[in-house]
């Protein structure tokens, strides 16, 4: 009776500790897809590993533009083109190949610097990807500001926020409104980046995240830091 009593315990608590485990597991394998943003410019930029990408911003905007992102073997990835004479505030993401990847337009009439970005060259609402604001009109140095997804259209609540120092390079991206970083830059001056007016600094991509569009962001980012330090 005593043994049979004991199996019969085992056993309940064999099964209670599997479906523990398997608890665990699906738990695991939930959070770890919220947790993991789809694509959102493409699947050709998401990697399931961490991507390094430096930037360079050369201070004198050339008409070849003022950005340059590379891998961390100083292979080109993308750059940014800057109409020189255009009321449009437009900037163009180029691949490596002058492929247009994006298109981000700010639009001026906005209090939250409000800027749209859209697939290759056009600006139909049809090919938008995001939109981008400031969460609140008054800031001051460490700009906060919400992502919308394009399927995002009440703009509740966002998909991505993105706060920091841009003068101390120390800007995150963030999922939603969590605390799950998605990138972050960090400060990588040289001695010969300062004698030709250049500034450079690196962008840690997590893994599973859209690389061009942290890059787009980090272009806004710059513009709208520029804007402020000419207020």
């Amino acid at each position: 009776m005593g043994q049979a009593y004991g199996v019969v315990l085992y056993a309940h608590f064999h099964i209670y500790s599997t479906m523990r485990q398997a608890y665990g597991v699906v738990r695991k394998v939930i959070v770890e897809y919220k947790l993991q943003p789809d694509a959102i410019v493409s699947p050709h930029f998401c990697a399931p590993y961490p991507i390094e990408l430096g930037i360079v911003r050369k201070v004198i905007t050339i008409t070849d533009g003022n950005f340059a992102v590379t891998d961390v073997n100083g292979n080109l990835l993308f750059k940014v083109k800057e109409p020189l004479f255009s009321l449009s505030d437009k900037r163009i993401l180029l691949d490596a190949s002058d492929t247009p990847i994006l298109t981000l337009r700010e639009n001026r009439v906005s209090l939250h610097d409000r800027w749209q970005v859209f697939r290759g060259k056009s600006t139909d609402q049809s090919d938008l990807v995001y939109t981008l604001k400031r969460s609140s009109m008054i800031q001051l140095m460490k700009p906060k500001l919400d992502v919308f997804l394009a399927h995002n259209k009440e703009m509740k609540e966002c998909d991505f926020h993105v706060k920091g120092s841009w003068i101390d390079r120390s800007c995150v991206v963030y999922a939603g409104k969590s605390d799950v970083i998605v990138a972050q830059m960090h400060k990588k001056h040289t001695a010969q980046s300062i004698l030709i007016g250049k500034s450079n600094f690196s962008v840690t991509v997590y893994p599973n995240v859209d690389f061009a569009f942290i890059v787009s962001l980090i272009v806004i980012l710059d513009d709208i830091n520029r804007e402020d330090s000419e207020d």
